[in-house]
């Protein structure tokens, strides 16, 4: 007999705290400066997208490695917040949570330092094939911080596959600059691929979107790019389409990327069309950037 798909999507990745600091003037060396203001919240592109996919509605279950310490008491209590199911969520004992410090100026120009901590103990084996048989999806975000992932990651999507579960997968930006990491060996079994523009011409060495878009629709069967205030490009069965953004106030771009990966994969996993994905993409990404960081404008 099937087990029961109680689980509308696994989300496997990094959870962490992000800080981000506001108005901040410029750097100087042995001085001290003040600055405008600051968020501690919800960081990680697979937390914030696991939190706002249970808040638009799906039966969430987050794969993930935090700290044994304050920090990784808030991820916890925040993820449990939005009934993210957290039964597979372990916690290092000789690591820290990550933190992510983001810095924004009086220009909005943003910048972001990482401490992966306890994000980088987590392996494609803490998907355990009896958790895939639970589930309808598989999501893995921010694909290059998991090194000790990439090994057996292109294994796991196969057998998520041979399980009958769709996929999918966003990169973010590779902060070693490599760009592969076995990525093309998963992106074979993936159904649905999530880069921004920057990320998706890095991978390709394509001069525009769309060019970059043919190329890694070779090997995902979706690929869908973002480009904040131009909005999206989707690549399908051989057709690119673009989709404008909303005209929103942004008050913060944190997690918009991660927010459209919510609301295209809660509309996938509602029966949608691959334009009416895109639409609640833009639309989960324009409410994100109404409020300070990725998950507030979903509580």
């Amino acid at each position: 007999m099937a087990a029961e798909k109680s689980i509308d999507c696994i989300v496997a990745g990094e959870a962490n705290v992000d800080l981000i600091l506001q108005d901040v003037p410029p750097l100087e060396w042995n001085k001290e400066k003040t600055f405008g203001g600051f968020e501690l919240i919800l960081g990680g592109s697979s937390a914030i997208t696991a939190f706002n996919l249970a808040k638009l509605g799906m039966r969430i279950s987050f794969v993930g490695v935090i700290g044994c310490d304050a920090l990784g008491d808030f991820v916890q209590a925040r993820l449990a917040s939005a009934s993210v199911n957290l039964s597979h969520l372990k916690r290092a004992q000789r690591e820290r949570t990550g933190i992510t410090v983001w810095h924004s100026d009086w220009k909005k120009r943003r910048a972001g330092l990482t401490y992966l901590g306890a994000i980088s103990q987590l392996q494609a084996a803490d998907v355990s094939r009896e958790l895939l048989a639970r589930a309808r999806h598989l999501h893995v975000g921010h694909y290059f911080l998991l090194e000790k992932f990439h090994k057996q990651a292109a294994r796991l999507f196969r057998t998520a596959k041979e399980l009958g579960l769709t996929t999918s997968l966003d990169c973010n930006y590779d902060p070693g600059e490599k760009w592969d990491s076995g990525i093309c060996d998963v992106l074979r079994s993936t159904d649905i691929f999530l880069p921004n523009e920057a990320e998706a011409r890095r991978l390709t060495g394509s001069r525009s979107a769309a060019a970059a878009a043919r190329v890694l629709g070779g090997m995902a069967r979706i690929v869908v790019i973002k480009r904040g205030v131009q909005g999206a490009l989707v690549y399908s069965e051989g057709k690119t389409t673009r989709k404008p953004a909303k005209k929103v106030h942004a008050v913060d771009t944190t997690g918009a990327g991660d927010s459209f990966n919510a609301g295209y994969l809660a509309r996938f996993l509602s029966g949608g069309t691959v334009d009416q994905c895109a639409s609640a993409g833009i639309a989960a990404a324009a409410r994100c950037v109404m409020r300070v960081g990725g998950t507030a404008a979903f509580e």
